[in-house]
């Protein structure tokens, strides 16, 4: 996470969370995070039809798109079917992870700007896989801001925010969360574990590790 926005956001989460997986919607205290708002989001998620609705949006987030983005789909922001965002939210939501993106914005006058999205996990009334409570902040504010509005979002990285692993993957020290760039894993690191009695070095097919099995 380079934004101190997604920082202090992922923080804050953590702090609330506590050993679960993810906290309360409910917990959220506005107050708390009033200095963040206007770069913050929650989602609400529908599973079974692969949506996510946005429930809330910061007074930037919708100055970035220059229009009231309550209701809207996560994926409208994108403005291109084949780079639908659902990826992300999927695995927020089924794996109780964060995400972090690097987004590059474009305006209507094709102008650019690099953006950080922070997407992290909520519970909602007991239930998971129903909310998630994320950040969109521009690396470098540009002068446009507010005038002319986003039309389209390019994913350009994508990062997992993972639980403590052995040492060969994550570069923090022992006892903090820490980022896993599964896109930058190579499989040589997997020699920090013991050799598999029936299995290969596993190999990476997009964002997932795959084991080629075999028999005892």
């Amino acid at each position: 996470m380079k934004h101190p926005t997604s920082r202090m956001l992922y923080s804050y989460w953590e702090r609330l969370r506590g050993q679960r997986c993810a906290p309360e919607r409910s917990e959220i205290e506005p107050g708390a995070i009033r200095h963040l708002l206007a770069d913050s989001l929650i989602l609400e998620l529908d599973m079974p039809h692969r949506t996510a609705t946005l429930r809330l949006a910061g007074t930037r987030v919708c100055a970035l798109f220059g229009r009231e983005l309550r209701a809207a789909h996560l994926s409208a922001l994108w403005g291109e079917a084949s780079a639908d965002p659902w990826r992300m939210v999927e695995t927020v939501a089924a794996d109780a992870i964060g995400v972090v993106a690097g987004l590059r914005g474009t305006n209507t006058d094709g102008e650019t700007v690099d953006l950080e999205f922070l997407l992290l996990p909520l519970r909602h009334r007991g239930r998971t896989q129903a909310r998630a409570l994320g950040a969109l902040s521009p690396v470098a504010p540009p002068t446009w801001l507010g005038l002319r509005p986003l039309v389209r979002l390019d994913t350009l990285s994508l990062r997992m925010l993972a639980r403590p692993m052995p040492d060969a993957l994550h570069d923090g020290p022992q006892g903090d969360d820490s980022v896993l760039d599964l896109a930058g894993l190579e499989a040589g690191a997997f020699g920090a574990f013991p050799p598999p009695a029936n299995d290969s070095t596993p190999f990476r097919r997009g964002h997932l590790m795959v084991h080629r099995g075999g028999r005892v």
